[in-house]
Order: C-alpha cells, then sequence, then structure tokens
C-alpha cells in the first residue's frame, strides 16, 4: 500500500464549501488533525500539540473532570470535542463544560456529534504556534454565542485573560489559580504545572 505525506504549515486556512456532515465526516476520517471552521466556512487544520502543551491542557481538562465528577451540574469536556456554534462556526476549546440542563435538551443524534451549541465555559491554551489576536478572537466568538465564562491561558506571557458576559477583558498576570465563579461553583483551577 502506498502512503502519501501531506506536509502542512502549523495552522493552514482554506475555505472549502462542506455540509456539516461533509466536515464531520472528514474530522472523523483524519484524527491525526484537528479541524475547525469559521462563521465563514474557512477550514482550520491544526497538526497536533506539542508534548508541553498536550500535558498542560491534559492538567487542565483532569482538573475539570475532577470537580464535574464531584456534582451533576454539567458535562465536562476535552480538546477534542467540536461544537456548531449559532453563528455556524465549528469549534474546538482545549476544555469547556456546558450545564446539564442544556446538554440534556439536545437529542442523542445532536450529542453524538459536532453538538449545536456553545459551552458555557470555555479554555483555550495558547501554544507557541497560536496567534495571540486569533486565539483572543476566539474568545470573543465563544461569549457573542452564548459562553458565560472563558480563560485564555498564554504560559509565553505568563497572564490569563478572563473573559466574562457583558464585561470587558480581565487580563490577570502570572496567577496562582482561577475561580469558576457562579458558572462553576467551588471550581479552583490550581495552575501550578499549567502556566
Amino acid at each position: 500500500m502506498d502512503v502519501a505525506a501531506i506536509h502542512l504549515p502549523p495552522t493552514l486556512e482554506l475555505t472549502i464549501d462542506l455540509t456539516d456532515e461533509q466536515f464531520f465526516e472528514l474530522c472523523q476520517k483524519n484524527r491525526d488533525y484537528r479541524f475547525e471552521r469559521t462563521a465563514k466556512g474557512e477550514l482550520i487544520i491544526m497538526p497536533p500539540t506539542g508534548s508541553d502543551t498536550g500535558n498542560r491542557n491534559g492538567r487542565i481538562t483532569q482538573r475539570l473532570f475532577n470537580w464535574a465528577d464531584t456534582n451533576e451540574l454539567g458535562i465536562a469536556f476535552d480538546s477534542s470535542t467540536g461544537f456548531k456554534l449559532p453563528n455556524g462556526a465549528d469549534r474546538s476549546p482545549d476544555a469547556s463544560w456546558i450545564k446539564i440542563e442544556r446538554w440534556n435538551a439536545l437529542t442523542p443524534e445532536q450529542q453524538g456529534k459536532f453538538a449545536p451549541i456553545c459551552p458555557d465555559f470555555v479554555v483555550e491554551f495558547r501554544s507557541p504556534t497560536d496567534s495571540l489576536k486569533t486565539t483572543q478572537e476566539k474568545m470573543q466568538e465563544y461569549l457573542d454565542n452564548g459562553a458565560s465564562l472563558g480563560w485564555l491561558l498564554d504560559k509565553k506571557a505568563q497572564r490569563v485573560g478572563i473573559y466574562r458576559q457583558g464585561q470587558d477583558v480581565e487580563i490577570v498576570q502570572s496567577p496562582t489559580s482561577l475561580s469558576g465563579e457562579d458558572v462553576l461553583p467551588g471550581f479552583i483551577l490550581e495552575l501550578r504545572g499549567i502556566l
């Protein structure tokens, strides 16, 4: 069997006209890459993260899942989860969470694919190849589509952008922990080993 290698830049954006079903199938058949799609239909292809970034993302997800397991308030998701946002974009935050009543309002078919919902809470961990401006725009997109709380963790700058509905972004330099506030009651993300 012949194998063809495709070499892509760190992030590639293409405009391809795909139906939601075709986009889902593309993602399923190419699991070595992470795909997102903007509201304008631009396909964004991202390679797997580096080991250090993957470890830090894993710690964020682990701590969010541990908290979610202590209550029945909602469902946590990892970075491989795609969501169809109300504006038509398909996004995969590094970690996310949805209130249980919103999740349960979806049909099993909707839950099985890229759920047509914006998470209530999102986390993006800026990797060394991520553009700060693009990642900030993505965080704003989550808010514009219904997220209540979001964190943009920037290891390089040692800071966190806290995104809240109806408020300006709060930038916190070198925090040791973050609070889930009233969106994730009782959730505290200790940043040791992450930021």
